[in-house]
């Protein structure tokens, strides 16, 4: 990858402070390395925004009193239009402007973000969510796009990535300690506002420090492949979702069965276009193809996880929600070592195994957390975490930056956006799987505990979840929710030891796989 003049909108000067070294690629100097603090900032708020909103559902839903089904809308409507957008933004910041896509998403997110914050109605909320979602899909793969133009030699672009990818896990674990902060002294519309200085920032300092980058021959942009990625991705998002709240009912498997047939209408378009929305003929790359696959299974381990130990320290330990999140300080902070240190040591040791070793770690957290049922407590369950998220910091690290470096650059934005989509899905897949999981061995477990004669309102609500059977505050329901606990234990435990042998797996799979693939 290198810079070439005809890529550059001339209009632009480049950043300045970069020498040439030995091999040709330019080294990226000071102005670069600020215009990186710079992407950093949505970055962490995007992961930010994600947990927020947690916080601020108990005040808002008093405030605007949603229906049932509005409030699924309100905290969905966000993850759904991130998912389905990614490809058709990177696509379309490669053409007019990776800078320039950001500064208009910037401007988005911020304009989004106050009309959120003085919602007075519900729907208006939802409306809100879901330009905030949209805007957001602008901002994840600019960011990583524009960092590959910016970091060309492939160690100080590894280590680039590695920070970007620590600040978006680190704004969801921060997330819950600064909702819990706001809320305590202002009103639920203040979780959206804390967005508008990071806009400023990025509308102020972006222009300044960071460079603009089109793809040399743009062409026409394919707006039926817009409408057809948008038709096969939202349909399997929704399965997703929906599937861990309702099981595989009728209509989730309907909305798999489309999504998937306008996937393949939407690949089989993209082989017939001069310059398609997503050139598929990158997955003919080993390296690009793996390290995807190592992404996608690699998240689907943490995002149960994050379900799981956030309702573990909520629900059985009983710790409100700002110390809860101060615990997940920890395992954040294990993600950052990971992040920053993975890309140092992938300069000795080869990469794919830097990740499987990553795994193989993450594996024995996992271990730890189904040990929870026999070895309860805050040690266990932050140590476990904390080996999960080392796992997580390399994996998001190296393997976005290996996704990056295999595509070309005037690809760059649309590989961003594919890596950025198959986490998306991880998350979404192990939310699902894991929280399902767990639903079935804590119903198994529950029934086992409690009597059928209790009163239907109590029976119902511990047959239903341990968050469900916690809001229950009679003297029945009080001397039996130590037994619905450990009925989630149980469930959690058979969870995490399904996914120690999966990510075991990948471990070996990323060391043949990946190593065969970046020889």
């Amino acid at each position: 990858m290198s810079f070439e003049p005809d890529q550059y909108d001339p209009t632009v000067s480049q950043p300045s402070q970069m020498s040439e070294t030995t091999t040709g690629r330019k080294k990226a100097g000071p102005i670069e390395w600020a215009g990186l603090a710079v992407l950093a900032l949505p970055t962490a708020l995007l992961g930010l925004d994600v947990t927020l909103l947690y916080l601020a559902l108990p005040a808002l839903a008093e405030d605007l009193r949603p229906s049932s089904t509005q409030a699924l809308w309100i905290m969905d409507a966000y993850g759904f239009m991130i998912a389905g957008f990614l490809i058709t933004m990177g696509t379309l910041g490669d053409r007019i402007g990776r800078r320039r896509l950001l500064m208009i998403g910037a401007t988005a997110f911020g304009a989004a973000s106050i009309l959120a914050a003085f919602s007075p109605t519900t729907n208006t909320l939802i409306a809100a969510r879901v330009a905030l979602g949209v805007a957001g899909a602008t901002l994840m793969p600019s960011t990583l796009a524009l960092i590959s133009n910016m970091f060309l030699q492939p160690s100080q672009r590894a280590l680039a990535i590695g920070i970007w990818a620590t600040m978006f896990a680190l704004g969801m674990a921060v997330g819950p300690f600064v909702g819990g902060i706001l809320l305590s002294h202002f009103w639920w519309g203040s979780a959206f506002l804390i967005a508008i200085p990071v806009v400023v920032i990025v509308l102020v300092a972006g222009p300044l420090l960071l460079p603009e980058y089109r793809a040399p021959v743009s062409g026409r942009f394919d707006l039926p492949s817009v409408a057809l990625s948008l038709a096969a991705i939202l349909p399997v998002v929704y399965f997703v979702k929906e599937s861990a709240k309702t099981g595989l009912t009728l209509i989730p498997i309907l909305a798999l069965v489309t999504g998937l047939a306008c996937g393949a209408i939407f690949v089989k378009r993209q082989r017939t276009l001069s310059n398609p929305l997503l050139d598929v003929r990158l997955f003919g790359n080993g390296t690009f193809s793996a390290a995807l696959g190592i992404l996608l299974f690699g998240l689907v381990g943490v995002g149960g996880a994050m379900l799981l130990v956030t309702q573990y320290l909520q629900l059985v330990l009983e710790l409100p929600p700002v110390i809860a999140g101060m615990w997940m300080g920890p395992p954040a902070f294990m993600m950052i070592v990971a992040g920053i240190g993975a890309p140092l040591l992938a300069r000795r040791i080869r990469p794919a195994f830097v990740m499987a070793g990553s795994l193989a770690f993450s594996a024995v957290g996992y271990l730890l957390l189904a040990m929870l049922p026999w070895i309860p407590g805050l040690a266990p369950v932050t140590t476990g975490y904390a080996l999960v998220y080392l796992g997580l910091g390399t994996i998001a690290a190296l393997g976005t930056d290996l996704v990056v470096g295999a595509a070309p650059p005037e690809k760059a934005g649309s590989a961003s956006a594919m890596s950025e989509t198959v986490q998306e899905l991880g998350i979404a897949l192990g939310v699902a799987l894991f929280g399902s999981l767990t639903t079935v061995v804590y119903r198994d477990a529950v029934f086992g505990r409690i009597s059928k004669d209790l009163p239907q309102d109590v029976f119902a609500a511990f047959a239903d979840s341990l968050g469900a059977a916690s809001t229950i505050t009679t003297p029945v329901a009080r001397g039996l929710i130590i037994d619905a606990k450990a009925s989630f234990v149980s469930g959690m435990s058979a969870s995490a030891m399904v996914a120690a042998i999966g990510v075991a797996m990948l471990s070996v799979l990323c060391a043949w796989a990946l190593g065969r693939a970046t020889e």
